[in-house]
């Protein structure tokens, strides 16, 4: 049966309204993303209270931290291959299930091996979830909309350190153990993960609730974008070191930016929280924002300038933040300034938009895996880099120049993106 047989009750396209369950499946994958990330930043959060039980040092901690990202990235690359073989929807809810259950499984942990078993866990089967949720909303979203949508999405990764920050010094608080925590967590993870199966469709033809209008919205403004050139070498390196370096920043603050609240500014667990909170919701508004910018932004310029303009004020305005954190005493404006930073670095979500903007259809999986893997590398480098500095230093300005180097080299290898994926001049927009 074909979907507009299927849909007939709606009738003529042309006529009918068309629905909005685009958007619902983009808010969905934006609540999941968020929940993902819950799941692999409250570990950041409980550190301290498992340095202490399991009395290890800084750099054995990095190790751990960093432990989540060895599978995470490995796995990129072949997630993004089983997202184009399998689809979106099969992936998501087979692995959303099983990195559940490994979350879980970390509350059991009797040391720090076995929680980096764990981790290493968790990493593999949270790997495929952006390649997919890219690849959903290359089949979901009409090409002016999709940096909305995939920033929406993205955005679940600092909302979800932020959000993390909360519940579980908040779990651990009520609970009084870290191990507990995680448990909650983990269960809470595999029945959402369920459900969300049950919603998603690979292709809005398949799913019951859009009418032929909503079908027809989308395939009409993905026929206009069917001569996507593919990405080129240049771009594929430019997008790469880009990458690296953007997550960098971010992984450096996620992992270690507790750790550098609590030690190095003196916060209880009360107010580390609501400082984790914060700043990371600041990162998260900071990436819904560029989206919409992006999307706007498009319309008045070419895309190659207006994702430059993007980019170069990401990167030099999280530089300036990062770089002026050593030189400041006082603890609000350092909370203050990581505001900021987040905010600004966050607006690095929008390389999620390149995989469909640039790859031919059947290969977006594929593409988003190869960029993704760029950037958890820097998930595996970072937390042990940031360790090591610790351990030799004694402290975290070393820390903070290494991340300004990384916030400086993002900024260049944003900017040698090419766009518009060709060496040929694009026609100015109507």
């Amino acid at each position: 049966m074909t979907a507009s047989t299927r849909l007939e009750p709606d009738s003529d396209p042309s006529v009918a309204r068309p629905t909005r369950i685009r958007w619902a499946i983009v808010v969905l994958l934006f609540v999941f993303y968020t929940i993902n990330s819950v799941d692999r930043s409250a570990l950041s959060v409980a550190l301290p209270f498992i340095g202490d039980d399991f009395h290890i040092s800084g750099t054995v901690q990095g190790i751990i931290l960093s432990s989540f990202f060895w599978s995470y990235c490995l796995l990129q690359i072949p997630g993004g291959l089983t997202v184009d073989k399998f689809g979106p929807r099969t992936v998501i809810g087979i692995a959303s299930v099983i990195w559940g259950s490994f979350m879980a499984l970390a509350g059991f942990a009797a040391n720090a091996v076995m929680l980096v078993l764990s981790r290493i866990g968790l990493g593999a089967f949270e790997a495929p979830f952006m390649p997919a949720a890219s690849s959903l909303v290359s089949k979901w979203m009409p090409p002016r909309k999709r940096a909305s949508g995939v920033t929406l999405i993205d955005s679940g990764a600092p909302l979800g350190a932020a959000v993390g920050g909360l519940v579980v010094a908040w779990l651990i608080g009520t609970t009084g153990s870290w191990r507990v925590s995680f448990v909650i967590i983990g269960v809470c993870t595999v029945l959402f993960g369920i459900g969300a199966w049950l919603y998603l469709r690979n292709r809005p033809s398949e799913h019951r609730s859009v009418n032929a209008a909503e079908v027809a919205l989308i395939e009409q403004a993905e026929d206009e974008q069917s001569d996507r050139p593919g990405v080129s070498r240049a771009n594929v390196v430019a997008m790469v070191v880009g990458r690296l370096a953007w997550a960098m920043v971010f992984w450096g603050l996620v992992t270690w930016g507790p750790s550098y609240l609590s030690a190095a500014r003196g916060l209880d667990l009360s107010a580390l929280g609501f400082a984790t909170f914060l700043i990371f919701s600041c990162g998260a508004v900071g990436e819904i924002l560029s989206g919409f910018l992006a999307d706007r932004l498009q319309r008045r310029f070419r895309r190659n300038v207006a994702f430059k303009m993007l980019f170069g004020g990401s990167g030099a305005l999280s530089l300036v933040a990062l770089v002026a954190l050593p030189f400041v005493t006082d603890t609000a404006v350092a909370v203050a300034l990581l505001c900021i930073g987040v905010f600004f670095n966050l607006f690095g979500g929008l390389y999620w938009t390149i995989p469909s903007m640039l790859a031919k259809p059947s290969n977006v999986g594929i593409v988003g895996g190869v960029m993704n893997f760029a950037g958890t590398a820097a998930g595996i480098i970072v937390p042990i880099a940031a360790g090591v500095l610790l351990d030799l230093t004694g402290g975290y300005t070393a820390v903070l120049v290494f991340l300004a180097m990384a916030a400086a080299v993002y900024l260049v290898g944003s900017l040698s993106i090419n766009f518009t994926g060709t060496t040929r001049t694009e026609p100015a927009r109507a």
